[in-house]
């Protein structure tokens, strides 16, 4: 069947759970041949009310009871089962999704919008995983209960079996298009949906921006719109479905009027009893059901079909940083750091860096400067290898970053970047990030160099105080020093600083600035410096334009020279 082909790469996901849904499929297989029994048990049943027979009546309401008792308890055992083992696939499979995003590099979230990420590990993956379910819980035992019942009704009448399965035929090919068409749509509907995910994300994230510039009517003209795409793809999927039900209807009754006739025919040419007859006409009637289900659920597995894909979209998309083979981990650093030859480009043909080759010695503060768009943050960005360059090498302590394991690498590396990123949580385990396990003292020390340590203990909760989402109870000077006290725990040898007081008050600037001179007296520093008053402790600047070194050397011997860092200088002081 078409659908199966896009879901056999869920197989690898259902194959430990196979267990679970064999015992599953085993109660399915009791409760399917309860139906032919039922259609018997009428049949019987029938029989006696014309003879007229009260005791053998009582005897099969006794039967129908322990019938139907049986019957429940193979349908519980079905539904738990089958229950238990596709939601367990959905956690397994949601895993290894979370799991491979934190593996793609970051340009790859750069170009991604959040709430598509979003709605594919949520939505996404619960459609597949009702998918699943339906399908051995569903699926599987309306065809083993049409297979049952139609041996049954041959065993009756063949000619009448023939003329209720003549128009099956059709009715398959019929469902196999609806299908298709259900497929295109409900790839519009699952776009159309991610798209107003994505939308709700970044406005809930700029509220205010939103109210600063006075637009929210704006929001709401935007949200409307992609809400009613959203509708008309819901409404066009519902449609198809709409007209299916009503068609595989019409040609279900035709077959019945079928069965009347040609049983009328049999019972007078006495092939045929009434009770026998009876009897068939239940196990029709037995067959509405399955052929609901299979119809029902051939269009959800075609719904499921486009989530489906988005899911494997996801886990075929491959990191362009890559461990090597063999990687070993990076033992523990001076903080040597070399650039040799260095050239990157964020798209082919279009360089960020050029040519670029310098070395930096332990404790040394290096300042990069220049204009927007030089390739300063793109410069420091290489160090921790969230991205690699196209040509040349970066060693530190004379090792190939290329050759060491990404987490050793990182580890040893801290970053303060400009815009603080906070979690819900405790300020203790903010602070801590990263760390499942963390010694509370070893937090506390860090908080007092970061100058953060006498405004936490003030709350009424200190350490285990909860701050809210992106920390925005917190003022900018705070949210930096909580920063500062996570780069001080990590104990880096190379620091990375992306002008971290720039969007400070003077009070907040100063005490981020002291925290700062305590933190890289330990290590080797890289400042991306927008403001040139912040480069005055620089041991060297780095002047970067156009992705080319242009010059360095002491920030006063390159203003006495007299070059582009000077006039950088003239015109932000003048």
């Amino acid at each position: 069947m078409q659908p199966l082909r896009s879901y056999r790469r869920l197989f690898p996901f259902i194959r430990p759970h196979l267990w679970m849904l064999l015992l599953g499929l085993v109660c399915t297989l009791g409760f399917v041949l309860t139906m032919p029994a039922l259609a018997y048990l009428i049949e019987w049943v029938a029989r006696s009310i014309g003879a007229g027979d009260l005791r053998q009546l009582r005897t099969l309401a006794l039967i129908g009871v322990v019938f139907f008792l049986v019957r429940g308890a193979f349908q519980y055992g079905q539904d738990t089962l089958m229950a238990r083992a596709s939601l367990q696939m959905v956690l397994e499979l949601r895993q290894r999704v979370y799991a491979h995003l934190q593996g793609l590099d970051v340009d790859y979230f750069s170009g991604s919008r959040t709430g598509d990420l979003v709605y594919r590990l949520t939505s996404d993956l619960d459609r597949v995983g009702e998918v699943v379910q339906r399908f051995f819980h569903r699926f599987i035992p309306s065809v083993l209960t049409i297979l049952a019942v139609v041996a049954y009704l041959f065993y009756l009448n063949g000619i009448l079996t023939l003329t209720t399965l003549v128009i099956a035929p059709l009715m398959g090919a019929l469902i196999s298009w609806f299908g298709e068409r259900l497929l295109q749509r409900s790839r519009r509907n699952q776009e159309s949906m991610a798209d107003l995910s994505s939308l709700l994300t970044e406005v809930f994230a700029a509220v205010s921006l939103t109210r600063a510039f006075a637009a929210e009517d704006y929001e709401i003209r935007r949200f409307s719109a992609l809400a009613e795409s959203n509708r008309l793809a819901r409404f066009q999927t519902e449609q198809v479905k709409a007209i299916q039900d009503p068609v595989v209807g019409f040609l279900y009754a035709m077959s019945v009027l079928g069965v009347f006739w040609v049983g009328g025919w049999q019972i007078s040419e006495g092939n045929l009893t009434g009770s026998q007859f009876l009897g068939f006409i239940a196990g029709v009637a037995l067959l509405i059901d399955p052929l609901v289900h299979i119809t029902n659920n051939y269009s959800d597995l075609k719904q499921g079909e486009a989530s489906v894909e988005r899911i494997f979209e996801l886990l075929d998309t491959r990191p362009r940083v890559r461990e090597l083979p063999g990687a070993r981990p990076l033992p523990p650093i001076q903080g040597w750091v070399e650039f040799d030859r260095v050239s990157f480009a964020y798209k082919p043909g279009q360089p960020v860096l050029k040519d670029i080759s310098f070395q930096v010695a332990p404790g040394e503060i290096v300042a990069l400067v220049g204009s927007s768009g030089a390739g300063k943050s793109t410069l420091v960005n290489l160090i921790p290898r969230f991205y690699d360059p196209q040509q040349g090498c970066i060693r530190i302590d004379g090792i190939d970053i290329r050759t060491v394991t990404l987490k050793s690498l990182r580890r040893q590396i801290g970053i303060v970047p400009q815009e603080i990123t906070l979690f819900s949580g405790t300020i203790a385990s903010n602070i801590a990030y990263g760390q499942e396990h963390f010694d509370l003292e070893a937090v506390r020390q860090a908080a007092r160099v970061a100058n953060i340590d006498s405004f936490i203990e003030s709350l009424p909760d200190g350490y285990a105080t909860r701050i809210g989402e992106r920390g925005i109870t917190l003022s900018g000077g705070q949210r930096q020093r909580l920063a500062i006290a996570r780069a001080v725990l990590l104990n880096p040898k190379i620091l990375i600083l992306d002008e971290a007081t720039s969007a400070l008050d003077n009070e907040s600037e100063a005490l981020v600035q002291e925290a700062l001179q305590r933190l890289m007296q330990r290590c080797t520093v890289f400042v991306i410096a927008h403001r040139l008053s912040t480069v005055r402790s620089a041991h060297r600047v780095f002047v970067l334009e156009e992705g080319q070194l242009l010059e360095q050397g002491n920030p006063r011997e390159l203003l006495v020279k007299g070059g582009r860092y000077a006039q950088l200088h003239w015109r932000q002081f003048q």
